[in-house]
């Protein structure tokens, strides 16, 4: 009897773990095929926080303060510059430094005859306008066409030279080519005396004037003990109206030079300054005093006292018109002797006067080359150069 009720123990436990293993619901009442049961899984996102209700205005806490910024640091000052030596001027140069700084643009003011040069106009023409039968947008696409200015385009005051006899009006002034005789070859030399800034120094410069017919060299320097050296130089062809420049420089410290372009009409400047239209027959500051001398040696007689003779003349940065009155003849007691001369000066144009009196005396008995200059300063500061020889180089 026990072993007959072990036996059926035994054999619901083992129909029970098969129920269990069938995947059937205890319990269950159902009939038919067993279910499996499947486990599923998802994730669920956070409600979103509720926004914070406003805060009356009232209520709100002031901003919080910018951060302090830090000041600029302040530049140290700059030590006061060195003073410098004055530098020695050229025999048409101003001893004030302010005519050696590049100027804008400005009217012509004639200033002093030497370095203080006039701004001139930009060379050129207006930009070409387009054909009428070129459609609107191609126009605006083409570049402006600038032609190279002519002969005719130069303005009045680019003329060559211009000879007024005494008394007479600018209206009656000849622009015809005067006849030159240009002087032979020669080397002369100067005794210098001059005072710039309150400062008297004593110096030695030479002209150097070579020629062969068909070209020609001007060199002209002066040098000085403690204040170095200044020269301009000018070199070009000869023709039978004179003296064709083509390069003018000036060097102290560096060169600048100007450029003549006869077949444009117009002077380049190394200093980048604006260019200038000029004629033919315009000079530069260097070859004027060996023009004005040739032509006066051609024919004195046309030259009374009070002919006044213009030139347009071209420096290191700019051009300008200069005019000289011829004063007369005088004899001057020179280092180099007993030296008779034709003194010139220079007129400032009607209604203005300028900074700088320039005189020049031509010696007659030296084929009319320069045997005195001076230039002096509003402020009393002055150049002196007085011929103390001359050979043939």
């Amino acid at each position: 009897m026990p072993r007959r009720a072990l036996l059926l123990l035994t054999a619901l436990v083992l129909m029970l773990h098969w129920l269990l293993l069938a995947g059937l619901p205890l319990g269950g009442t159902g009939r038919g095929a067993p279910q499996l049961m499947a486990l599923h899984t998802r994730m669920l996102a956070p409600a979103p926080a509720p926004a914070p209700a406003p805060v009356p205005a009232e209520t709100q806490p002031p901003p919080a303060p910018a951060p302090a910024q830090r000041a600029p640091r302040q530049p140290k000052p700059k030590a006061a510059p060195r003073a410098e030596a004055p530098t020695i001027p050229a025999p048409d140069t101003p001893a004030d430094a302010a005519s050696e700084a590049p100027q804008g643009p400005e009217p012509s003011t004639s200033p002093n005859p030497a370095t203080a040069e006039t701004q001139a106009t930009d060379a050129g023409t207006e930009p070409a306008t387009p054909a009428t039968d070129m459609p609107a947008d191609t126009a605006a696409k083409t570049p402006a066409q600038t032609p190279p200015p002519t002969q005719a385009e130069a303005p009045a005051d680019s003329a060559g030279v211009e000879i007024l006899p005494p008394g007479a009006t600018g209206a009656s002034a000849s622009t015809q080519p005067p006849p030159v005789l240009l002087p032979p070859s020669t080397l002369l030399q100067f005794d210098v005396t001059g005072e710039v800034k309150k400062f008297h120094y004593s110096a030695s410069a030479e002209l150097l004037w070579r020629q062969d017919g068909a070209r020609y060299e001007a060199r002209q320097q002066i040098k000085a003990f403690l204040l170095g050296a200044r020269g301009q130089t000018s070199v070009g062809s000869i023709t039978p109206q004179g003296l064709r420049p083509e390069r003018f420089g000036d060097k102290a410290r560096s060169e600048q030079a100007a450029h003549f372009d006869y077949e444009r009409h117009e002077v380049i400047f190394s200093a980048n300054t604006p260019r200038a239209t000029i004629a033919a027959g315009a000079q530069d500051r260097l070859s004027i005093f060996i023009q004005l001398g040739a032509m006066l040696a051609a024919a004195p007689e046309r030259y009374p006292n009070g002919t006044q003779i213009s030139m347009f003349t071209v420096g290191a940065r700019k051009a300008d018109r200069w005019s000289f009155r011829i004063e007369g003849p005088e004899t001057l007691d020179l280092p180099a002797g007993s030296t008779p001369a034709l003194k010139l000066e220079r007129v400032p144009p009607a209604g203005q006067q300028y900074e700088q009196k320039a005189e020049l005396w031509l010696g007659t008995a030296l084929h009319y080359l320069p045997v005195r200059i001076r230039l002096t300063q509003a402020n009393g500061d002055f150049v002196d150069l007085l011929l103390s020889g001359h050979t043939t180089p």
